[in-house]
């Protein structure tokens, strides 16, 4: 059984830090829309195309067009926060337990 305790705990770690860089990438794609960035830039290139979709999705959800300040990337940290907690956490728990 320590065997699967240990798969799972190294699942939960790389979800963990997977979560957490994309929250980063989040972090910097708001913080440099602040700036008006260059959109030919390959880095905003790929904040954005890395970002959309889930910030996308938000938008659509909460009905958020027109709206003079973006919630989205807030909402999508917070979801990933959950994320970390109840999912990562849990399979942490469950790893521990299994040794």
């Amino acid at each position: 059984m320590f065997i699967a305790g240990n798969m799972l705990e190294g699942i939960a770690t790389i979800l963990d830090t997977v979560l957490w860089l994309y929250m980063w990438v989040i972090i910097i794609r708001a913080l440099i829309s602040w700036v008006n960035p260059d959109p030919w830039n390959p880095i905003v290139q790929f904040l954005q195309r890395a970002t959309d979709p889930v910030l996308y999705q938000i938008r659509k959800r909460l009905g958020m067009g027109g709206m003079g300040f973006d919630f989205s990337p807030i909402i999508a940290i917070l979801l990933i926060m959950f994320l970390q907690i109840a999912v990562v956490g849990s399979l942490k728990d469950l790893a521990i337990r299994m040794h």
